[in-house]
């Protein structure tokens, strides 16, 4: 896709959704990123049916703590790999703690240090909490990039590297939420609704619909 093109994309995505927002619900930074790492492989339907008892009594590392681990997996138990993702929230809890005076860091490689935050995660909660010009890349993103012609590549992190040298800096901040959400409810993995899609046009997907 080129330049006028992209840039067209993401005004187009702008005026529909000026100011857009991640689906999963926190209270604070930490509550943020304790959502993001249950959300591996979860949908953040699932996720914030769990989270919103727990987040009533645990806003803190440390009274997730206190919680323990066991009585986190009654909590998050409909969550699929429950089990490791209370264990590395747990963890996690403790290392905010002992490394960052019980604070979330605004820094990648704190972040990714962390058990069950990967470089997606990090990027996410950098993006949402601390307003950093990140592209977490998930499926939606990497099959959209791909599809559309945006910002093409065989791995996640290649789409991520060409998102971020294709995406005006205008655009950065909200980049990550207008992608995932045009993909999970326009541009469908087995069925895209491309009769509803407002960057259709410019769009280089073969098999999409232009009636």
């Amino acid at each position: 896709m080129k330049k006028p093109d992209i840039i067209e994309f993401y005004t187009r995505l702008e005026t529909a959704m000026p100011e857009p927002r991640g689906e999963l619900n926190f209270v604070n930074t930490y509550t943020l990123l304790v959502a993001v790492v249950l959300s591996a492989q979860a949908t953040d339907i699932g996720v914030n049916k769990a989270t919103g008892p727990l987040f009533k009594i645990v806003k803190t590392p440390k009274k997730m703590v206190e919680l323990g681990e066991a009585k986190l997996k009654d909590y998050v138990k409909t969550i699929g790999l429950y089990n490791t993702k209370a264990k590395n929230v747990i963890r996690l809890s403790e290392l905010l703690i002992a490394d960052h005076g019980g604070s979330v860091p605004d820094d990648q490689d704190a972040l990714e240090a962390l058990p069950g935050v990967g470089r997606k995660t990090a990027n996410v909660v950098r993006n949402i909490a601390f307003g950093a010009p990140t592209i977490a890349v998930d499926t939606h993103i990497f099959r959209i990039s791909n599809r559309t012609g945006l910002a093409p590549g065989k791995t996640v992190l290649a789409v991520e590297k060409k998102l971020e040298k294709v995406t005006p800096d205008n655009f950065k901040l909200h980049a990550h939420h207008w992608l995932i959400l045009h993909g999970r409810y326009i541009c469908k993995a087995r069925k895209p609704l491309c009769g509803e899609c407002i960057v259709n046009d410019l769009c280089r997907f073969k098999g999409k619909e232009t009636g």
